[in-house]
């Protein structure tokens, strides 16, 4: 029963990539080809492919209620995962004899495809195509992603791909088909049950699915839960397993890992036959600035996203190295690590009309409303304190004040460990204070602040609880009010937003330094680092050296949004930068 043409890709893979193959394309063909009696089914393929737009319906925006006209990528997808069967030996279950059943070759689904690509809408579709389509009775059908709540997304857009959908929910004569609430699907007519996961593998034990759709690999903190509601697809016939994700960040170890296994399979490293891998990325070596790029990692363009599109968020990340990183990871699916060049020289050097304004800065800000942020460091390194202005009639943009405090005894050691820096020339200019011995004496510290909250209209004070206690309890005896000192903890949850409009505020211009150079020297080596979500912060861990003063003005920059709220107005401020 084998295809006599199994063994050449067909017409329509080449129609459908510019007349050149996609390399997943060409081995999944390969892979399925290799399998001993295994064969193409042309018309199943067709037939489906043909029905798809007469069935589904696509579901947002300008494109609500519009037939679900596959594109050329789509097409290839569903080809070849309903086309390709393998003969299998089973037992009959009437009659206990060994009889041959051709089922799908193609179980696994791993699609691999940056953001605005439709791969919400296609997976959905392929959940319903196999989950209520194939009529399987007592079917089980199981959505989850990193959480309940971030699954709600892939279950929501299968039960809104349901609703369009033609004669699905309900027949010709209105009788209710499917039955739906917040967190499950029923099948009347087979029976079959599909149900929102948490994403925890607890209790997962036990079932037996037929469709399982999981979706944003990227952010997932555990594979278990993937690897349970594989192992109970045994007692099914045909299980399938949808699988679909865009890049995210590479210290993700679950989602980085599933990523080079799927690349492993499509480079028949891995011997696996079972699994479709559908990539879409540029490589290691391709210029993400080429037009021509955005197009190889984005099959669905021109219908979404659109290249004016594409254009415009390429405009807002050119030159600022995080946008960069984040503009390949969402729209060309490069996975991303640690950015280092946050903050370009010629950007920060922008941020201090005056170079030596930072000289003067303290009695400058005098009386002024403020926020304070104290970074204090382990015994033997850099402390720093760090003063934030809001702009005001006077100072149109935001004004920075830092201090640092090092031991005075580890100054010859340090100048010669680092050559690069001058740091007797930092203590000679002020800028860089020391405290007697080898490990820095917060009592000084304490003093700055004091005389920072007497000197300033200071908000509040923000301080890591890391390494600060003593210096709280110590601040507090001496009469500095509880409530102005805020722990403030180092992840994404508390600094992620601040990092984000600090970085803002310095490529805008509205953010002014003063030029004061031990500051500069922390901006000139600040990396970030993302989370789950790709939001960043600065990473302490990851920069070539201390970041002390940029993450205690981050700090300062948390406190202000926390307290101004929509009275900062900062969007004004980036509408009109004062400098060109």
């Amino acid at each position: 029963m084998r295809d006599q043409q199994a063994d050449r890709l067909p017409d329509w893979i080449a129609d459908g990539t510019d007349g050149e193959p996609y390399e997943w394309v060409t081995s999944a063909w390969e892979r399925a080809a290799s399998i001993p009696g295994a064969w193409f089914d042309h018309a199943k393929a067709e037939g489906v492919v043909k029905r798809w737009p007469e069935i589904f319906r696509l579901t947002n925006d300008r494109f609500k209620g519009i037939p679900f006209l596959l594109l050329p990528w789509q097409k290839i997808v569903v080809r070849l995962f309903v086309g390709w069967k393998k003969p299998i030996e089973v037992l009959d279950p009437a009659t206990h004899r060994m009889v041959v059943a051709h089922v799908r070759v193609f179980r696994r689904l791993d699609l691999w495809i940056p953001r605005k690509n439709g791969k919400s809408e296609f997976l959905a579709a392929l959940g319903a195509l196999f989950f209520v389509l194939e009529k399987v009775a007592g079917a089980e059908g199981y959505v989850f992603a990193r959480n309940e709540e971030q699954g709600f997304v892939p279950f929501n857009k299968l039960q809104a791909i349901l609703n369009e959908a033609v004669g699905l929910v309900e027949d010709r004569n209105g009788n209710q088909r499917i039955l739906m609430t917040k967190k499950s699907i029923e099948v009347k007519e087979t029976n079959a049950v599909c149900v929102l996961l948490t994403g925890k593998p607890d209790g997962k034990h036990g079932r037996a699915p037929t469709m399982i759709l999981g979706d944003e690999i990227h952010e997932w903190t555990t594979r278990e839960l993937a690897n349970n509601l594989r192992q109970g697809t045994g007692s099914r016939l045909q299980p399938v397993q949808l699988y679909a994700s865009t890049a995210g960040r590479k210290a993700n170890r679950v989602g980085f890992e599933w990523y080079e296994e799927s690349l492993a399979i499509m480079a028949g490293e891995i011997d696996d036959q079972s699994t479709l891998v559908v990539h879409f990325a540029i490589a290691d070596e391709d210029d993400w600035t080429d037009e021509r790029v955005w197009r190889r990692a984005n099959p669905s363009l021109g219908l979404t996203p659109t290249l004016d599109y594409l254009r415009g968020e390429f405009k807002a990340a050119k030159g600022r190295p995080v946008q960069e990183a984040l503009f390949q990871c969402y729209h060309l699916n490069r996975w991303v690590d640690q950015v280092g060049g946050w903050l370009p020289k010629s950007i920060w050097a922008a941020c201090a009309p005056d170079k030596d304004a930072w000289k003067s800065a303290y009695q400058a800000m005098r009386g002024r409303k403020g926020y304070g942020a104290c970074d204090v460091s382990a015994a033997r390194d850099l402390t720093a304190l760090v003063w934030l202005f809001p702009p005001d009639e006077v100072h149109p943009r935001w004004v920075v004040l830092p201090m640092f405090w090092v031991p005075e005894e580890t100054l010859a050691e340090r100048a010669a460990e680092d050559r690069r820096v001058d740091w007797k020339k930092w203590v000679d200019a002020g800028a860089l204070r020391t405290t007697p011995g080898n490990s820095v004496d917060q009592d000084f510290v304490a003093e700055a602040i004091k005389a920072g909250i007497a000197d300033f209209e200071i908000e509040g004070l923000g301080f890591d609880p890391w390494n600060a206690r003593k210096l709280m309890t110590d601040l507090e005896k001496d009469g500095v009010p509880i409530e102005l000192m805020v722990e403030m903890r180092q992840g994404t949850a508390t600094l992620g937003e601040p990092t984000k409009v600090f970085e803002r505020l310095v490529f805008a211009g509205n953010f002014d330094h003063g030029g004061h150079p031990v500051l500069a020297w922390m901006a000139g080596h600040c990396r970030v680092r993302f989370d789950e979500n790709l939001n960043y912060v600065p990473a302490k861990k990851a920069s070539l050296d201390k970041i002390d003063g940029i993450v205690a003005a981050v700090m300062c920059l948390a406190l202000a949004v926390n307290e101004e709220g929509d009275k900062m107005n900062i969007d004004e401020f980036l509408k009109n930068p004062v400098w060109a």
